[in-house]
């Protein structure tokens, strides 16, 4: 039997593959060195925030969040707290009016979601309201109370757009919330340290982010299904990076269900999708011709696989060559190394980043149920991909908590 066409697929298939988890490696490794902190004294405030929080229906959770935003630590006459009732039908203004938010009421322009609302509420407020720096929560964020401080700290250092560390505020509440709060403390590491680290773009996770205000006055704000990540490009393409605070800390709820969640990651997926189409081609231009790593990274992150189809995709090829080998060895020893290697690597890949934040051991408990994950979220991929069928924007159910 002549192997060598085999083996030289394998070959190829590794040599490809191997080009994206050396890539997560390299970001893994960056995030190996700890945050250093942003304060070394405690400083007198000078920004000026306006605080925006875009609600589609949350009376049940907004006037705690408004509450709590009202006794951070910061003078209170440096801040306001304003919320885009968007197409509400139940007492999400009321409710925040009477938690002493100043609420803007839309039930004008399209229906798309988040983007959509923040940017009819920054041609508003932006131009009635003086502000240094624009801070976006969800409205059921649970903030820090030194949040508008290390942001304060970030903008006086000539910063323009600065990600706090998002955190999953509900990992008791069920088994989904609690494997993503794990792997949000994974991606926190090495998707937003590991690129700070490397003077590269951190990710806009759309909540506890800050912008310098003048950048909004420029750009506006992102469109589409996923309008943060479409907005991180856009940033670059106007040489703008975000960098990482991990000290200014927000707390969000993750779904509690597969169902609740299917509707998110669908929409996640698909807008990723749209934007990477729609901007990959110029990010690598701008990339070779400004010799720019972040742009680099940029496009790479918009063409590259995920962590979830490397994975399932190596270890489904790793089981077919043990499947041959075992009836016609035909590989070498070498080869199938070199695909247990991948696999080891994606395997550990989760678990350093917890050690990294030395989490506790109900976090690893969780992220080794991720396989599960994987599967569905594969699924979810190539549905988003490959499927023709729309995806609108669907509001995430909260689980209530305050």
């Amino acid at each position: 039997m002549n192997s060598l066409p085999m083996v030289t697929l394998s070959l190829i298939l590794l040599l490809f593959l191997s080009a994206p988890v050396a890539y997560l490696m390299l970001l893994a490794l960056a995030s190996a060195r700890p945050p250093k902190s942003n304060r070394t004294e405690r400083r007198e405030p000078k920004s000026r925030f306006i605080i925006a929080i875009p609600a589609h229906d949350e009376e049940n959770v907004i006037g705690a969040t408004v509450r709590r935003l009202r006794s951070l630590d910061y003078p209170e006459n440096l801040y306001s707290i304003h919320v885009v009732a968007d197409y509400c039908s139940d007492r999400t203004a009321e409710v925040a009016r009477q938690a002493e938010a100043v609420v803007h009421e839309r039930n004008e322009g399209p229906r798309t979601g988040k983007g959509a609302a923040l940017s009819w509420l920054f041609r508003k407020v932006l131009a009635e309201f003086p502000a240094d720096g624009v801070v976006v929560f969800d409205a059921d964020t649970r903030v820090d109370s030194q949040f508008l401080r290390e942001m304060d700290a970030r903008l006086s250092q000539g910063d323009r757009a600065i990600q706090g560390q998002h955190i999953i505020s509900n990992p008791h509440m069920g088994w989904f919330p609690a494997l993503t709060w794990a792997m949000f403390l994974v991606d926190n590491r090495f998707q937003n340290l590991g690129r700070s680290n490397l003077g590269w773009s951190a990710k806009n996770m759309g909540d506890s982010i800050c912008f310098r205000a003048d950048v909004l006055r420029e750009l506006g704000w992102g469109e589409g299904l996923t309008e943060d990540y479409q907005f991180r490009q856009k940033l670059l393409l106007h040489g703008i990076r975000i960098v990482y605070e991990p000290a200014a800390k927000g707390y969000g709820e993750a779904p509690l269900t597969w169902l609740q969640a299917r509707a998110q990651r669908a929409r996640w997926l698909r807008g990723t999708r749209d934007a990477s189409r729609q901007l990959a081609k110029s990010l690598i231009v701008e990339a070779i011709k400004r010799g720019d790593w972040a742009l680099f990274d940029g496009a790479l992150q918009a063409n590259l696989p995920s962590y979830s189809t490397l994975t399932i995709v190596s270890l489904a090829i790793l089981v077919i060559h043990l499947v041959v080998q075992f009836f016609v060895p035909v590989f070498p020893w070498s080869l199938l190394a070199g695909w247990a290697a991948i696999v080891a690597l994606l395997f550990f890949y989760p678990l350093v980043g917890l050690l990294f934040e030395n989490a506790p051991l109900k976090a690893y408990f969780a992220i080794l149920t991720g396989p599960i994950f994987i599967v569905w979220r594969t699924w979810l991929a190539m549905n988003a991909r490959f499927g023709k069928s729309p995806v609108t924007w669907i509001r995430t159910a909260h689980g209530g908590q305050n």
